[in-house]
């Protein structure tokens, strides 16, 4: 069981500059950066008594109350289960991960993940201030497949989480979404928060949000499906399944953000629920591939990406396009 936290801290002095999310990734509450910006934006941490941006500098008499839940510890058990290692040196593991496999443990999922298979084929992994997080740097969705990097030291992990904030590490992802895209490119500059009515899910909102920045390229038009290759600016949960909900062309096959619902995918099927069947059967999850990835090397200094193509699933479901919407 976990267990909920209330920190209160009165500031009698407050150094120069100091931002309130740097503040409380200082202190002893075993947070990530990621997880106090979000406790931020959904006003789980107040300054007397307010909600508050993130970036908002302190001043001396503030009072800051964090409400946090404190995971459980336990132990991070290795596991023998066959991983796709593309590349490794001393500081950095990329691996191709596949669909249906959580990245790192968390209450509910404590193994089977792909930091057990890391840690039972014997691999060293970096220790940032979140325990159950050993090596990680990004994450991608438990259904979403691809390439993902981790760090081996702590020079491999603070230079890749640099290139992460900084926004210079090349991100590309495959998608098929419904319907033909209006546009042969074009660029999708929505926030993104929770859900005010499902918290599990993320919608474009003004509320307790964060800007979100997504770029898309049509690779191939199949008349009820179009297949697109995406760039990230911008690193938000869930983000190319609820931009590409927003702009109304939903990843084929997302249980979450309207993908296999035969309402949404029926203006274009026009009736032929037969066809909508086949494909929910070819692709049980998002057909979202993250397919390359490219960044300065953390140590070394010079650039390398890696390349893969979508798994089975992915590629079953274009031969059945090809077969019959060309």
């Amino acid at each position: 069981m976990s267990e909920e936290e209330t920190y209160i801290k009165r500031l009698n002095k407050v150094r120069k500059v100091a931002r309130l999310d740097k503040y409380i990734a200082s202190l002893d509450v075993n947070l990530s950066r990621s997880k106090i910006k979000e406790l931020i934006l959904d006003c789980k941490v107040t300054v007397n008594g307010e909600c508050i941006k993130p970036h908002y500098q302190l001043k001396k008499g503030d009072e800051i109350k964090i409400v946090y839940t404190k995971p459980k510890p336990f132990e991070i058990k290795g596991e023998d289960i066959s991983i796709n290692i593309l590349y490794e040196d001393g500081d950095i593991i990329v691996v191709n991960k596949d669909p249906g496999m959580v990245v790192h443990p968390a209450a509910g999922n404590l193994t089977g993940t792909l930091i057990n298979a890391l840690m039972g084929n014997r691999k060293e992994l970096s220790k940032p201030n979140e325990k159950t997080r050993p090596g990680v740097v990004h994450r991608l969705d438990k259904e979403t497949s691809g390439i993902l990097v981790f760090a081996k030291t702590e020079e491999g992990h603070l230079g890749l989480t640099r290139q992460i904030e900084n926004r210079s590490m090349h991100r590309e992802y495959i998608a098929f979404v419904w319907g033909d895209m209006e546009f042969n490119a074009g660029r999708v500059n929505a926030p993104i928060g929770r859900d005010l009515k499902n918290r599990l899910k993320m919608s474009v909102t003004d509320i307790h949000s964060r800007n979100a920045l997504t770029d898309y390229f049509v690779d191939k038009r199949y008349k009820i499906i179009t297949k697109l290759r995406l760039k990230l600016h911008t690193g938000r949960t869930h983000q190319i399944r609820v931009h590409m909900q927003h702009i109304r062309h939903p990843v084929v096959g997302d249980p979450s953000y309207g993908g296999r619902l035969l309402q949404v995918a029926g203006k274009y099927l026009k009736g032929n629920i037969n066809t909508f069947n086949i494909i929910m059967g070819i692709i049980k999850r998002q057909a979202l591939h993250a397919t390359k990835l490219g960044f300065i090397h953390p140590t070394k200094g010079y650039y390398i990406e890696f390349n893969a193509p979508p798994p089975n699933d992915m590629q079953s479901l274009e031969g059945f396009l090809k077969q019959t919407m060309n």
